[in-house]
């Protein structure tokens, strides 16, 4: 037979897996193979090479490489839990979201969780790396599934498999533990050497390397605002009983979306109106807002400033792109491209001077940035602050006090925002917090920017990279957090994005992310975005809200 691996057309033999074949080429990897993509679609590596496929290999460097890394320690984790802890003493294990370089972890039930019995867990982990012990794959009816998970006491699961329409699911077999997970996972759990646990709060985390180093383990220095907010957001979530994918099903098949998204709703406006009368109660006259991509911070800043208006504050919005150098003093990044997330792109010595003089009271002519003939331009009127006035900025340098360094600590108050979603699939499969964010600016860029949804996932790697260097360092330094995700948002934006999903060609990079994205939502019934209230953040991305239209 013959592959194309690289660009090369490749003979192999007849039964060849695509393990057999990695190991002919693991020594052109910096780092271990994990899993391959074939004819652009990620596969395991126990599966046999077909004629004629296109080939290429993901290592631990890789996104898609480190996903299966996370999963497949994930169930040797889970493996390690359940062998050391006796039976029944149990009630559920969960992974519930990533912070820093960890993965926060529960284990409910009649243990009391210690440095002691975390080291016996390590060490059974370090004991299945060592025995290098294969993930079985089964194919089995989705009914069947659905019972089996039922006998085992993992409801979380069987709930999963009650609203699948797909009528086969596949399950992992490791050693004598079964489980179900979404996305590819390793050969086996030999590549898994790199990982630490660390009791953290009431749970525990377990560390693994970063992507871009994935044989160094990294410290982990979370953020504990963070992780409060997140904790808050799970506590909510158990309290309307829908922290899995299943029972957000349930309540749509069972007709309670209309009042768990109102009462969401009203969870949100709460959370804004608290912040609002924090900032008046210190009295301070510059708010600044950050966050990540499509974190729904214009959004907010307009429900911010209606809350601020009913404590008879007069906040100004002020848009820090218009502070823009020209664009011919615009700094480039490491590929000559124009970099605007970049503190040196933005005329912070101007921005100061305007903040200063509207501080004192003084008339000020702010600048409008002309994005075509890249040169500010001044066709404002002039604001003058008076006693009850507020200005109001959002921008991803918010939090970084060299963007306002001439105005005093307390004069400001910090609003960090982003969508933390606590919504998992089940109790071992979580959703990651970037990918409704990923969802949300694809349907915004396609419906306000003419954007495909290749272009929007071939620009995200580059996006995350800013927010890695200019937003996350800053987290920690705001006086507020506020939580933009919705629990049912991810069903609702399902209807947007599987078209665009779908239009994504096989023959290009971005083809298995659209992909892996479709299979995703895939777990969830769609409900009508109509029903969506008309000031919800994700008006911001679906379009037709009152605030942005």
């Amino acid at each position: 037979m013959t592959v194309k691996i690289n660009g090369e057309n490749i003979p192999v033999r007849e039964e060849m897996t695509l393990y057999d074949l990695s190991k002919l080429y693991e020594d052109r990897y910096e780092f271990p193979i994990i899993v391959a993509k074939v004819d652009g679609v990620i596969q395991e590596l126990y599966h046999h090479v077909q004629d004629g496929s296109t080939i290429s290999f993901c290592t631990t460097q890789n996104n898609d490489g480190k996903r299966a890394y996370i999963r497949g320690m994930s169930m040797m984790l889970l493996k390690a839990v359940y062998s050391v802890v006796p039976k029944g003493r149990i009630e559920k294990v969960t992974i519930d979201f990533c912070l820093d370089s960890g993965y926060f972890c529960r284990i409910q039930g009649d243990i009391d969780l210690n440095e002691a019995l975390l080291e016996q867990i390590e060490e059974k982990m370090k004991e299945l790396v060592k025995e290098d012990i294969r993930f079985r794959k089964r194919v089995i009816r989705t009914r069947d599934a659905k019972q089996l998970f039922a006998s085992l006491g993992m409801m979380y699961k069987s709930n999963l498999m009650e609203y699948r329409t797909n009528s086969r699911t596949t399950v992992y077999d490791l050693g004598n533990f079964t489980d179900y997970f979404y996305g590819a996972m390793p050969y086996s759990t030999g590549i898994l050497k790199y990982f630490k646990l660390q009791l953290f709060q009431e749970g525990f985390v377990f560390i693994v390397p970063k992507k871009e180093a994935p044989t160094t383990m990294p410290g982990f220095h979370p953020s504990l605002k963070q992780y409060h907010t997140m904790q808050m957001a799970n506590e909510w979530c158990r309290k309307m009983q829908v922290s899995t994918v299943g029972e957000l099903n349930k309540i749509v098949v069972e007709g309670g979306l209309q009042e768990l998204m109102l009462t969401q709703e009203a969870l949100h406006e709460k959370s804004i109106a608290d912040i609002a009368v924090d900032i008046a109660k210190r009295g301070c006259r510059i708010v600044t807002i950050a966050g990540p991509s499509s974190s729904g911070k214009t959004t907010f800043s307009y429900r911010l400033s209606t809350q601020l208006k009913t404590l008879g504050l007069r906040p100004h919005p002020i848009a820090l792109d218009d502070y823009f150098v020209n664009r011919e003093d615009t700094p480039r990044d490491e590929d000559g491209n124009y970099d605007y997330e970049s503190l040196e792109a933005i005329d912070t010595k101007l921005f100061n001077e305007h903040l200063t003089s509207l501080l004192d009271g003084k008339a000020v002519q702010l600048p409008t940035f002309n994005f075509i003939t890249g040169l500010r331009e001044y066709d404002k009127p002039l604001l003058q602050m008076g006693n009850d006035d507020i200005l109001i900025l959002e921008g991803i340098h918010g939090l970084n006090d060299k963007l306002t360094f001439s105005i005093p600590r307390e004069d400001k108050y910090k609003i960090y925002i982003s969508a933390l979603t606590t919504l998992n699939l089940d109790s071992h499969n979580r959703i990651p917090t970037t990918e409704a964010r990923l969802l949300r600016r694809m349907i915004r860029d396609a419906r306000t920017r003419g954007n495909s949804a290749q272009k929007t996932i071939s620009m995200w790697n580059s996006v995350r990279r800013g927010e890695s260097k200019n937003i996350f360092p800053f987290q920690e330094e705001a006086d507020a957090m506020f939580n933009s995700a919705l629990i049912y948002e991810l069903a609702a934006m399902k209807l947007y994005a599987d078209p665009l999903l779908f239009q994504v060609p096989q023959d290009c990079a971005e083809y298995a992310e659209a992909q892996r994205l479709l299979k995703f939502l895939g777990y969830f019934l769609p409900i009508d975005p109509h029903n969506v209230p008309l000031n919800s953040i994700l008006r911001e991305f679906i379009g037709g809200g009152i605030l942005l239209g």
